[in-house]
């Protein structure tokens, strides 16, 4: 995994004009006693650990601390710092001494040492290719001059012209030629038969999603290879940037025990490209046939197709043709009943306007007999108030005539009365004074005047009071105000022949 770099001061140069650089591998092992559990479902909590451990280091931090292995017994971290003299100082603070965790009574012990590097010794290649029966130390590839490395960075080992991230055996002969003559190299990603003559993927990806590669440097010299082995032994790629930023990444290097730089694996290798580009010239062209005769079979099917849509267009056409001369039909017919309808409408307007003028003048009529009709009700009305008037004024004239009789009756009760009532006194007076009869002798005359003077007043009296006199309300009126001065005349007069008949008596 590529690491950021912040101090570069151990730093040793690879090929400054590419920005590569091996810095050593500053790496401790640090593992931590786990006590027995005897409580059950609680347990120790790892990343309490990790940070019991960075509190432990004073003044200083890890560049890296993960956790490589984890059991009921123990942990185990793997700590990387920033310069190889850190690491002592960092086993100082840390080995042997303990930790203290919240909720444990028990003590955690703390060991750390150095870490131990996998690379290959002198030893091991020397023994490895002497006891090998297969390998002949006289050819190159079958002897301790090519080196195995895995893990390099695509992007570190391209050439910045192309614009591709793609690695350059070029620059990988650039950067590893500093310690000896370069024979040959083989990076296999960039063979495209490579995988299939392998079965094997030279495709890898990296922690932070870098393309990384492996490659092969077979140098000419034994001299190169142990150069080249003892410059790499424990230590790591770095690139340096033009912006100063570093960062670094572990590759793993070993030597080649495949004889994979060998003439006879190149020979193999190009005997089974060659295989494999015949095979594939035999499948492209194998390809290259289907295709033609697919592109013959779609040329016939699309001509089968422009066959099939000239005839669909054809009745397509023929179709539209006859939709369009229906439509036409259509439209004629159409318009023949839009004319023979907007002559009916207009015969039925006609109509309607003729049983509207007839209805119009219907209504005048009507509206003149109801008007005629409304007036002869008013005169009718009008009449029969004027009769009603009339027949009132004339059962107020009966009702005035019948009082005026009976009034006329009383007075006519009343005046005989009065009149027998005077003859008895006349005949008591009579039979009383016959002397006095010379004296009074005028007295029977006068009453005798009076009395037909009443009677001459009550005829004209009568005459007047019957309905068909032609005397106006007016001159009845007056006739009756006569009336009662008249009675009230006689009244006056019959008081005072009373008074003077007393006087006499």
């Amino acid at each position: 995994a590529a690491t950021i770099v912040h101090d570069t001061s151990e730093a040793v140069e690879l090929c400054p004009s590419y920005g590569l650089y091996l810095k050593p591998i500053t790496k401790m092992t640090i593992s931590v006693a786990l006590p027995q559990l005897k409580q059950p479902g609680k347990s120790i909590s790892n990343w309490e650990v990790m940070e019991r451990l960075k509190s432990m280091v004073h003044n200083h931090q890890f560049s890296t601390l993960r956790i490589s292995k984890s059991t009921m017994d123990f942990i185990r971290f793997e700590g990387e710092v920033e310069n190889k003299s850190l690491v002592k100082s960092f086993l100082a603070c840390l080995d042997g001494k303990t930790i203290k965790l919240s909720g444990f009574s028990d003590i955690l012990k703390v060991r750390a040492a150095e870490f131990k590097i996998d690379f290959p010794t002198r030893h091991d290649w020397d023994s490895f290719f002497r006891d090998a029966k297969d390998m002949n130390e006289t050819l190159p590839g079958e002897r301790p001059d090519t080196i195995h490395l895995e893990g390099l960075p695509c992007k570190w080992f391209s050439l910045k012209e192309s614009g591709s991230e793609k690695p350059s055996e070029e620059v990988l002969v650039k950067v590893f030629e500093k310690f000896g003559e370069i024979r040959n190299v083989d990076i296999p990603m960039l063979d495209p038969y490579r995988e299939e003559m392998t079965g094997r993927n030279f495709h890898t990806f990296s922690f932070g999603g870098h393309l990384n590669f492996e490659a092969y440097v077979q140098y000419r010299e034994y001299v190169g290879f142990i150069q080249a082995m003892s410059a790499l032994r424990g230590m790591k790629l770095m690139y340096k940037g033009e912006d100063g930023k570093a960062v670094a990444c572990n590759i793993k290097v070993s030597f080649d025990s495949t004889k994979h730089l060998s003439d006879a694996s190149i020979k193999k290798r190009q005997l089974e490209r060659q295989k494999l580009q015949e095979l594939e010239q035999q499948r492209e062209e194998q390809k290259r046939r289907e295709k033609e005769a697919e592109e013959r079979q779609r040329a016939e099917e699309r001509k089968q197709k422009e066959l099939e849509e000239q005839e669909r267009e054809r009745k397509r056409e023929e179709k539209l043709r006859k939709r369009e001369q229906k439509q036409r039909d259509r439209e004629l017919r159409r318009s023949q009943r839009r004319l023979e309808k907007l002559q009916a409408e207009e015969l039925l307007q006609q109509k309607i306007r003729l049983e509207e003028r007839k209805l119009l003048l219907a209504q005048r009529n009507l509206q003149s007999i109801r008007l005629v009709a409304a007036l002869l009700s008013r005169a009718k009305a009008v009449r029969l108030q004027e009769q009603e008037r009339k027949e009132e004024r004339r059962r107020l004239q009966e009702a005035e005539l019948r009082r005026v009789e009976e009034e006329k009756e009383r007075a006519l009760g009343l005046q005989r009365r009065e009149r027998e009532l005077r003859e008895r006194l006349l005949t008591l007076l009579l039979t009383k004074r016959p002397d006095d009869g010379a004296m009074h002798s005028e007295r029977p005359q006068k009453e005798r005047r009076l009395h037909k003077k009443h009677e001459r007043e009550d005829s004209v009296h009568r005459r007047s009071a019957s309905p068909d006199h032609p005397r106006s309300r007016r001159s009845r009126s007056r006739d009756r105000h006569r009336r009662g001065r008249s009675r009230g005349r006689r009244a006056s007069a019959g008081r005072k022949h009373s008074r003077h008949r007393r006087r006499a008596e």
